[in-house]
């Protein structure tokens, strides 16, 4: 019989919601103290702005700032409201220089302001190098703190170097090759430097490096450091000098939130940017309206083109019964196609000049699905009712699998190519699109079968 690892410490969310509530501060301490950072970090996020702040402060200092780092930017700028200056000054000092500049974006600017003049020289140097990139660019999240070492120098002398850094540097187990000129030349691993004979060079241990333009998309050179499996990719600038690395948590990070944002916006809402219990409900709801109004505003496109062919219903009512089942199938039609472009722009497989290949591609893909669901559709409709309007709905169907397949397989790339968000012209735009096309369809096809 297995039995499940028990922890030393029970620990009760109702016992830790209760001493919150009663601004029990030792209470909250016997009971959040003991915590793990990751049991800390899930505690932390389900807790309002003021209970986060309370409970906080219960942490053993090592703790508290191991947990403050790996929290979100926003609970992180959450806590600084409800700590006291000093404490959040040692925090803010202690983060590496990326931390610092997501934390400073969510803070109001006399306050980022009162941090930053409160860093050393050398620490407020390395944050304004971060900080100098524009938003969305690789350069925002690349850490300044890293092991470099020259062609000439002997792997024992790069290994004092590595020593010398471990506590500043971002990750030491890849090192960066330098020339005198700060050019980037190439890379070793620590594991080839402790491989190689402490007086052998670096040149002929060191590989051919990988880089990006520190003004790169962040997702774009976050998705480059994960399909080229690497632990560190390097930046330089545009004159090919290095000035930092992306590690691949980091990379990880990003795409991840990349997710998060594409998969909201697909379903019609705005990223909340931060776990779902720590957001306030007037965020949600700021979250969903816009995109509710919009595509409200849009689906009186389908009350129209049902208008126009009120006379055709009123003749044949019983092509008002299969309304339902034709829009809703070119709209998953659709998004189908959508999301599957969507997938295949952030991985790299297509790219808007590719644009009349997915077009070719989607149309024989909305082709065929449109034969079989027509076929199986015509069959049910033909025995159900009778065989020009199992036709009307064989032939819709076809149409409609083809047009929507088609046009959710174009919406991305042309999102993709006036550089706006792909997953902004996928799933909702193009439910409201395809419905009232597809009724279009649907009632032209009508009115020539039926004669109406």
């Amino acid at each position: 019989m297995i039995k499940t690892p028990t922890s030393s410490f029970d620990f009760s969310a109702e016992q830790l919601a209760k001493a919150l509530a009663a601004n029990d501060i030792a209470a909250t301490s016997r009971v959040f103290h003991p915590l793990g950072t990751a049991e800390a970090l899930e505690q932390l996020e389900r807790l309002n702005t003021f209970d986060r702040a309370l409970a906080y402060r219960t942490l053993p200092k090592d703790r508290a700032m191991e947990v403050f780092e790996r929290l979100d930017a926003s609970l992180q700028a959450d806590l600084v409201a409800g700590l006291q200056e000093a404490d959040v000054a040692e925090v803010f000092a202690a983060m590496s220089p990326d931390d610092r500049v997501a934390l400073l974006d969510e803070l109001p600017a006399s306050v980022a302001n009162r941090l930053i003049l409160g860093l050393t020289e050398k620490e407020r140097a390395l944050t304004s190098t971060v900080l100098g990139y524009p938003q969305g660019a690789v350069g925002r999240y690349m850490s300044p703190e890293f092991v470099i070492t020259h062609p000439e120098m002997s792997a024992g002398e790069t290994l004092g170097r590595v020593r010398a850094q471990l506590d500043d540097a971002e990750s030491v187990y890849t090192i960066l090759v330098t020339d005198v000129g700060r050019h980037l030349v190439g890379v070793v691993s620590l594991r080839d430097v402790l491989r190689a004979e402490p007086t052998e060079r670096v040149q002929d241990i060191m590989k051919k490096p990988i880089s990006v333009g520190a003004t790169l998309d962040a997702e774009e050179a976050a998705r480059y450091c994960a399909d080229a499996k690497v632990l560190v990719l390097p930046i330089v600038d545009a004159e090919e000098r290095l000035v930092g690395i992306l590690t691949v948590d980091d990379a990880l990070r990003i795409l991840e939130d990349a997710e998060s944002e594409d998969a909201a916006r697909s379903g019609g809402s705005e990223p909340l940017r931060r776990p779902y219990l720590a957001t306030p409900v007037r965020a949600i709801v700021r979250a969903r309206v816009v995109w509710l109004l919009v595509l409200a505003l849009g689906a009186t496109l389908t009350v129209q083109v049902i208008g126009a062919f009120e006379a055709t219903l009123e003749a044949q009512v019983v092509l008002s019964l299969f309304i339902p089942l034709l829009i809703g199938t070119g709209g998953n039609t659709g998004n189908q196609a959508a999301t599957t472009i969507t997938r295949a722009l952030a991985l790299g497989d297509v790219r808007p000049r590719d644009v009349f290949k997915v077009f070719v591609r989607e149309v024989r893909v909305g082709a065929m699905l449109g034969l079989l669901l027509g076929s199986l559709g015509f069959a049910i409709a033909a025995l159900a009712f009778t065989v020009p309007i199992g036709l009307v709905i064989g032939l819709t169907l076809l149409g409609v699998c083809t047009m929507a397949a088609s046009i959710g397989g174009l919406m991305p790339l042309l999102g993709k190519a006036v550089r706006a968000d792909p997953a902004v012209f996928s799933n909702p735009f193009i439910s409201t699109f395809v419905d009232a096309a597809g009724l279009i369809i649907y009632f032209l096809i009508a009115t020539s079968v039926l004669g109406l």
